[in-house]
């Protein structure tokens, strides 16, 4: 763990810190110009703004219950998610699609228009040898942007069912998506991919090129390597401000097209986790209570150090196995991992992408360390809600709240009360609803896959490191994460296509069926009677709330999970530091 990843770390942290403040004030603008006021792009894109919502039919003055919120949110996700099943079914009959690629096959065309509209990304394929430019550009981009309004505007929606009182609405979803893309990913966006361009990532319209290897020794005729080109920066750009994590080419960030210098590496760390930390001041302003949402922040910003050393630790202490080879291991567990970035930059990455809900790679996390593994595997498991993904982060952290008010309001006898509303058995109930859906459809599907015959077929390994592949999969799916283990093969090897069905399907649930207990809990809210907040109030902030905070969110992580972690990288740690057994 050298001084240079130190510095590296430390200078991550403190972009974030100086970044989460102005934005989070202006997330206020965008999601609730009544209370923060206008943007300064109104002046430009006011009047697209109101062109758009005539188009459409909608006014944006005319707020919805909770139910209509939710209604808007599961159609605005499923009709996208057809349309975009149409167009890579017709790829090869579509324009710019100069390499001739065929029709994308159903079963994956079903898992990768359900993916990108739920802001997964879960790729069970190469983008340069099977999506077309006009795939990448129309049946992805557009999901890169208008997937992660979704999760912003469910948190917005709980922010407002707190923050009002008495109320019956929690806002417009469609002025809050109309919203978030003209004045928050578009403009943001577009400065972004003009950076990348200048980091050296192509953006262009250009055939494959061609290029001659270097050592033709022994061929009969010329060896030749294509080299990707395409729209490529504009992908990238959304990806990452999105926390869409989906990638242009196969190896993702860590393909050089996408993530070409250090300092483009940087960035992308910062910015993927940018909105998500913003959302935290956000939710402090719309409650009138800073200290809240920097409390929110503290419990997620914790969460996230511990797996960062963590996996840090393990990938620069390396495997023993090798040591006993006689391989030097002074950098450690390089394994998988590109050298323009090492030990510090990969560990660093692997934690907030999965801990943010983001899913790009810069490393092969298959090739990670037992306990390197466990981490970004854990940051998933817990739900999330370490930052998590855009919206998701935030309202999955949020429901953990109200169950760790609801506890501690057992402790000591009280009715639980959050920031001036009771907390009843109603709110409780639709926030253990939501926590349930990831235990169910991540071990459940689990299970299905370890004893089917179609789901170990699909491993790179056997023994716990291939039960981890499962498992990862399955919690990368239901958590709307999209990295992989990558050494699980999705594709249909001897007519195999349940493992792309199987995902598509606990990706589909695994958005949708937290999300609406959280606007039903943002409608029971939002009529309750906000009362002043006294001396017998559980605190909201400090030391004392941030430690119960954190301690939920582990306790019911480990409850749910240690059992099947225990099967997977558990056991392959010991196995690697205390046993000849090969694994």
């Amino acid at each position: 763990m050298s001084a240079s990843g130190w510095l590296q770390l430390a200078l991550i942290v403190l972009a974030l810190l100086a970044i989460t403040k102005p934005l989070g004030l202006y997330l206020v603008r965008v999601l609730d110009p009544e209370q923060g006021g206008p943007t300064f792009l109104e002046r430009f894109l006011g009047p697209l703004e109101r062109l758009i919502y005539r188009l459409i039919g909608v006014d944006p003055q005319r707020e919805q219950t909770w139910s209509r919120y939710a209604i808007s949110m599961v159609l605005f996700t499923a009709i996208p998610t057809l349309f975009t099943y149409v167009l890579l079914r017709l790829q090869q009959h579509l324009p710019m699609n100069p390499q001739a690629l065929a029709a994308v096959r159903p079963d994956l065309a079903f898992n990768t228009a359900v993916s990108f509209s739920t802001n997964t990304n879960w790729q069970s394929y190469g983008g340069e040898s099977t999506m077309s430019y006009f795939s990448q550009m129309v049946s992805l981009v557009v999901h890169n942007f208008i997937s992660p309004c979704v999760g912003i505007a469910t948190a917005a929606a709980l922010v407002r069912g707190i923050a009002r009182s008495s109320g019956t609405t929690v806002g417009n979803f469609w002025r809050d998506v109309v919203r978030q893309t003209l004045y928050l990913f578009l403009p943001a966006s577009l400065l972004y991919a003009v950076f990348l361009m200048a980091q050296g990532i192509p953006m262009n319209f250009l055939p494959y090129t061609a290029a001659k290897l270097v050592d033709q020794a022994g061929a009969a005729k010329p060896l030749l390597q294509n080299i990707v080109q395409g729209p490529i920066a504009s992908q990238i750009a959304i990806k990452m401000l999105g926390t869409n994590g989906g990638g242009y080419v196969n190896v993702n960030a860590a393909h050089p097209f996408e993530n070409p210098t250090t300092l483009s590496n940087f960035v992308q760390i910062v910015l993927f986790i940018a909105i998500c930390s913003g959302l935290t001041y956000y939710l402090g302003r719309m409650v009138k209570n800073q200290k809240h949402g920097w409390a929110v922040w503290a419990t997620m910003f914790s969460l996230l150090m511990v797996g960062i050393l963590v996996c840090w630790g393990a990938e620069a202490a390396g495997n023993p196995r090798m040591w006993a080879l006689g391989v030097d291991p002074a950098l450690g567990n390089m394994e998988g991992k590109d050298i323009r970035f090492g030990i510090a930059n990969s560990s660093i990455f692997a934690s907030m992408t999965t801990a943010t809900g983001c899913g790009a790679v810069n490393a092969m996390h298959d090739s990670f360390t037992p306990l390197g593994g466990l981490v970004t595997l854990a940051n998933i498991l817990m739900g999330e809600v370490i930052f998590g993904g855009v919206g998701s982060g935030l309202y999955g952290m949020l429901v953990f709240v109200f169950v760790a008010i609801f506890i501690a309001g057992l402790m000591v006898g009280r009715t639980p009360e959050y920031l001036g509303k009771k907390i009843e058995a109603k709110d409780v109930k639709l926030a253990a609803l939501s926590l349930l859906v990831t235990a169910v459809f991540t071990i459940g599907l689990t299970a299905w896959a370890s004893v089917s015959d179609w789901g170990p077929p699909g491993l790179n390994n056997g023994g716990p490191h291939g039960f981890t592949e499962i498992l990862y999969a399955a919690a990368s799916g239901t958590g709307n994460n999209g990295s992989a283990f990558n050494g699980l093969t999705a594709t249909p090897a001897n007519g195999n296509i349940m493992w792309n069905l199987g995902l598509g399907l606990v990706i589909w649930f695994g958005r949708l069926l937290p999300a609406i207990p959280v606007l039903a809990l943002a409608g029971t809210l939002v009529a309750k009677k906000a009362t002043p907040q006294d001396a017998g109030s559980f605190p909201v902030s400090g030391t004392l709330f941030v430690v119960l905070l954190t301690s939920t969110v582990v306790i019911v992580g480990a409850l749910t999970f240690f059992p099947a972690l225990t099967m997977g990288p558990v056991v392959e740690h010991f196995l690697m530091t205390g046993s000849s057994t090969t694994f």
